[in-house]
């Protein structure tokens, strides 16, 4: 066992872990953080994405030990108090989710697909690499495409991000 220290949500939680566990076992089993869900286990749906530092981060990929003294966030951190972030307020207004299962993720996700555009970073959908990239439908769709809803509230959910980044 290794000793770690996570600061979750805002909270500094050290914990023990073999080094083979991952940040989404850490955080569920471990710290009862549940706003990451296992999905797929394997990197493909996005139902864990945290922000570890500010970055996307597919939890159940990353190892809890790598991450020792990282800052991460879960959809449950994202609002300040009682108030719920801007981007949930969105995905409620625009009805961006049906089950809600891939919600975390897709919130944590876009939070983190914002502040990429914001700081100027490229997807494979911009057309000009070296301009600031202008948030079109297809930009979103494709920043967003590592996010799997098996309900298909997609278009939705491109609202919803939509109304925010403008």
């Amino acid at each position: 066992m290794l000793d770690i220290t996570l600061t979750v949500d805002g909270v500094t939680r050290p914990l023990a872990v073999d080094p083979r566990t991952t940040l989404l076992d850490a955080l569920r089993e471990r710290l009862d953080v549940t706003a990451p869900k296992k999905g797929c286990d394997h990197g493909q749906c996005g139902a864990c994405t945290v922000l570890v530092d500010g970055r996307r981060v597919l939890s159940c990929l990353t190892l809890a030990v790598q991450q020792d003294g990282a800052q991460v966030t879960t959809a449950a951190g994202l609002g300040e108090g009682d108030g719920l972030h801007p981007l949930a307020e969105a995905f409620l207004d625009h009805d961006a989710l049906q089950c809600g299962y891939c919600t975390p993720g897709q919130l944590c996700s876009a939070v983190g697909m914002l502040d990429e555009a914001g700081r100027g970073h490229a997807s494979h959908a911009t057309a000009d690499v070296a301009a600031v990239p202008t948030l079109t439908d297809e930009e979103i769709r494709e920043r967003m495409s590592g996010n799997l809803c098996r309900c298909g509230a997609y278009a939705n959910i491109v609202s919803a991000i939509r109304e925010v980044a403008s």
